[in-house]
Parts: C-alpha cells; sequence; structure tokens
C-alpha cells in the first residue's frame, strides 16, 4: 500500500544496485524536480558506485549517499557528513514519508545534497514537511529490510 501520494505526471525509473540486491525506485519529478534532477545527475555521473549505507536505523531507514564512506572507516566522526560539494532547497510537496518512500537527508532547512534515505517500516509523519519525498520503492522491499551498515551500493542506473 503506497500512501505517498502517487503519480502526479511522468516517473523516472531507477534502480540502486546493492551488495545485497536491487531496489528498484520510481521516481516524481513533478513532485520534486530538482532534487530528481540532482539525484539523477549523480548517478549518471556514477557518483554514488561505491558508497556505502552508512546509518541503519531498526524499524525507521537506511541512509547512504556520503562519498566519505568510499574512503573512510564507516565509524570515521566525519561519515554522515560528506555531499556533492553543493547544497540545493527543500522542494516539500504532498508526499508523506511513509514505508517504501526515498528523500533527501538534510542538517535543517535547504542543505539538500547526496544523502538519501528509505524508510523501511511504518509512517514517520515527524518528518513530513522536513525532508523533500522524491520517489519510492517500486520493487525490492525485501533488500531495503536486509541492508546492514557498511552495505555498498554498486552503482545507480537511471532508465532513459
Amino acid at each position: 500500500m503506497w500512501l505517498a501520494g502517487g503519480r502526479s505526471g511522468g516517473t523516472v525509473n531507477a534502480v540502486i544496485q546493492t551488495t545485497k540486491g536491487d531496489i528498484e525506485l520510481e521516481l516524481y519529478p513533478k513532485k520534486a524536480p530538482r532534487t530528481v534532477e540532482h539525484f539523477t545527475a549523480l548517478a549518471r555521473d556514477r557518483f554514488y558506485d561505491g558508497v556505502r549505507f552508512h546509518r541503519v536505523v531498526k524499524d525507521f531507514m537506511i541512509q547512504g549517499g556520503d562519498p566519505f564512506t568510499k574512503t573512510l572507516p564507516i565509524d570515521d566522526p566525519r561519515i554522515g557528513t560528506g555531499g556533492p560539494g553543493y547544497m540545493f532547497d527543500d522542494e516539500i510537496n504532498d508526499l508523506k514519508v511513509v514505508e517504501g518512500v526515498i528523500a533527501m537527508a538534510n542538517a535543517g532547512p535547504n542543505t539538500n545534497g547526496s544523502q538519501f534515505f528509505i524508510v523501511t517500516t511504518r509512517p514517520q509523519p515527524h518528518l513530513d514537511g522536513r525532508h523533500t519525498v522524491f520517489g519510492r520503492v517500486a520493487k525490492g522491499m525485501d533488500v531495503v529490510q536486509h541492508i546492514e551498515r557498511g552495505d555498498v551500493i554498486i552503482t545507480i542506473t537511471i532508465a532513459d
């Protein structure tokens, strides 16, 4: 059941290939155009290749996208602070932070970069309006449920 909203126009498909399997995404460029643009550009530039999931909170979410995880130990205090070298504004929309959504991780308003999270379980209403939701897992929630801290994103492919 996808409570996150639904399609409001076209979607973009992406696949996160991980060491645990594939996570197929449906991205919503009509709901979060800049966010989808940044995420897909980073994926096409292979920015995410070799990045590890650095934050996994049981019954909540998995988080990845920090380039520091490619070279630093997973317990280094700088892990979780890396990004692409720029930030972009939030695109808060009517999509809710519920199981299976992908949203931008941030350090406060308008601090989006490359880090994202996928919700692994029940709705997280305390995050609604604070994080840009830009898609959902279309297939592979079983993979999401098995991701552990340190698992690697092999690559992210975007369907053209």
